[in-house]
């Protein structure tokens, strides 16, 4: 996991999250999280099983549902403090499929790689409007501290821009996100190959 960690945003999107997923997977990117907190399940299963079909060379994640997740046939999931507990989600999903898992602190950091997650999902970094529970700005010293503190990778999400990027692989994040700063321009393919140019 290298490089620019693609998140779907439907309310920010310019084009549509299909458009965006291929434009991503022409850009290079490893892997693209599918989230839509708002969306019907029907729906959802629909655009999901369709972004499976685009993602020829990326692993599919998608956020918080598992049931998605199984139904088509995706690489993984991506939970957070409040969803599923890891242990729960490993038990449905098997050992073969990835589980990312959000965290904000040390602490949070450490117990999910004690519990097996396959990385870790760093955020906000900065502070952000593109998640709405996003929380307080946890920074690149916190950063600094959970790269030091445990090896699987570690992708930053928040607030992240192409000024603030390379500080932020600087501190240890084996990849990053920028959500706004991609999906709102005109040419998505080309913003995510600067980020890849931080690497």
């Amino acid at each position: 996991m290298r490089g620019y960690y693609f998140i779907t945003d439907s309310a920010l999107s310019r084009a549509g999250n299909l458009s965006d997923v291929e434009n991503a997977v022409r850009a290079g990117v490893d892997t693209v999280q599918y989230r839509d907190k708002s969306a019907e399940t029907g729906r959802m299963y629909t655009e999901a099983a369709a972004l499976r079909g685009l993602c020829t060379s990326a692993r599919l994640i998608i956020n918080d549902r598992i049931d998605i997740a199984l139904a088509v046939d995706a690489d993984g999931v991506h939970i957070g403090q409040a969803d599923m507990p890891y242990d729960a989600a490993r038990r449905i999903l098997g050992d073969d499929r990835i589980i990312g898992v959000t965290v904000h602190n040390l602490k949070e950091a450490v117990a999910a790689v004690d519990m097996g997650a396959d990385y870790l999902g760093v955020s906000p970094i900065f502070a952000t409007d593109t998640k709405s529970d996003a929380g307080k700005p946890c920074g690149l010293d916190m950063l600094k501290q959970i790269r030091a503190a445990v090896e699987i990778p570690l992708v930053a999400v928040g607030g992240i821009t192409l000024e603030n990027g390379p500080e932020v692989v600087a501190a240890g994040a084996d990849a990053i996100c920028a959500i706004s700063a991609v999906v709102t321009k005109d040419d998505v393919t080309a913003e995510i190959r600067k980020f890849h140019e931080i690497f």
